[in-house]
């Protein structure tokens, strides 16, 4: 049934109402639009929104034969503290394949992939690129090869690696690089500061994935088992990240907001109970590692020339019948075996002494005597050490050395 039109005067059908009405809420949308539109920048500029966003295309009105069609084709140029750092580091970060020899009768250069990893590119220099990488993504490797952002595969030769800080470099031909990591200052970081980790999760399939977070907490140390016969020989200082970490991520980047590579990704803790904690090696500590793999092959530290066993591992007869131990010192650590003319035998050291202090610090067990030697003494310094021979407190100065033993 129609109905009477007071504005035109005539006798309009209940169809042209309904196409009416649809064309008033539809403009009403339209303006809606727009007025969101040009509010953006507005709330973008009073700190409102945490990014800016530029519309580059306008609202599109299109009429057809009494019929209107509206097309809204806006598009928001978003640009952040985060994608700057990305796009600043993202090219830097690789893909690093561990090819091992499937048995001892391969051919040379076959071989099977036995993982994937991730690497930073940190240096290039007379034509060759360095990268940086853990040392469980290259261990057992005969070949390595890395795969460029851009989708890129170049061979790669190990310069070396270390075991105790989990830390590898390798060199390739730098004729495809572009890219080159910048180092920031990770003794500096606060907990709650954004960071971005950027890696290869899974595989290279997933490559260039980039995680976002905070610091959730500075100087933690993690004990690691580097031999596998359950007792903790090490312990590694890293950075606490909420930044996602999974398998594949290892030896990326961990980047602040300014796109500076301030910790090299490493590991998580992975538990049922256990959510958002990954570790990253901080750039500072890895700095030194890196350039001592890249010159010599190795991490050349200080030697005392000992074998050694923590006191707590020693039954309460052997501590008071065989070292002769005081009641009151329960920690320490007893030297098994001391090598000949290294710096403990010039010293003066002896087999079953307990060392229980070095240069005025106390140390509790292998994992202190180490962490003091390594992060504290230099090849050529003297460290003065005291110790238990048979119940008797005594003190001797080593000079140390880089002798291998």
């Amino acid at each position: 049934m129609g109905y009477y039109d007071e504005d035109e005067g005539r006798l309009r059908q209940p169809k042209e109402k309904k196409g009416r009405f649809f064309l008033t809420s539809l403009i009403g949308a339209i303006i809606g639009a727009l007025l969101v539109i040009l509010a953006v920048p507005t709330l973008s500029s009073y700190g409102l929104l945490p990014y800016s966003v530029q519309p580059t295309n306008q609202v599109q009105v299109q009429e057809n034969k009494g019929n209107t069609t509206t097309t809204q084709n806006v598009s928001l140029k978003v640009n952040t503290d985060v994608t700057g750092a990305v796009e600043k580091a993202g090219d830097a970060v690789v893909g690093i394949t561990n090819i091992q020899t499937t048995s001892f009768w391969s051919q040379e250069g076959n071989g099977q992939e036995a993982g994937t990893g991730s690497g930073v590119i940190y240096k290039k220099e007379n034509g060759k690129a360095f990268i940086v990488t853990n040392n469980h993504v290259i261990e057992g490797a005969s070949q390595l090869e890395v795969t460029l952002a851009d989708g890129t595969k170049i061979p790669a030769t190990l310069k070396g690696s270390d075991p105790w800080m989990d830390l590898a470099v390798l060199e390739v031909d730098g004729s495809s690089i572009k890219t080159i990591a910048e180092f920031g200052d990770s003794d500096t970081l606060k907990s709650g500061e954004p960071v971005i980790a950027i890696g290869n999760p899974l595989g290279l399939g997933f490559s260039g994935s980039v995680t976002s977070g905070i610091i959730s907490g500075v100087e933690r140390t993690i004990p690691v088992d580097l031999n596998g016969d359950g007792i903790e020989d090490w312990q590694v200082e890293v950075l606490q990240t909420d930044a996602a970490i999974n398998p594949g991520n290892s030896g990326g980047a961990l980047i602040n907001i300014a796109g500076q590579v301030i910790g090299i990704n490493s590991m998580k803790i992975a538990q049922e109970a256990v959510e958002g904690i990954g570790l990253s090696i901080p750039i500072n500590t890895a700095i030194p590692i890196i350039k001592s793999l890249e010159q010599f092959g190795e991490m050349i530290r200080p030697t005392m020339g000992v074998q050694l066993r923590n006191l707590t591992e020693i039954s309460s007869y052997h501590q008071q019948e065989t070292l002769k131990m005081p009641n009151d010192v329960t920690e320490g650590v007893m030297i098994e075996a001391v090598v000949a003319n290294s710096p403990a035998g010039r010293a003066g050291l002896k087999e079953l002494d307990v060392i229980v202090a070095m240069d005025g610090e106390t140390i509790a067990d292998v994992i202190s005597l180490r962490k003091h030697l390594y992060n504290e003494k230099n090849i050529g310094d003297k460290m003065t050490v005291k110790f238990y021979r048979e119940g008797k407190l005594e003190e001797a100065t080593l000079t140390l050395s880089d002798e291998t033993f």
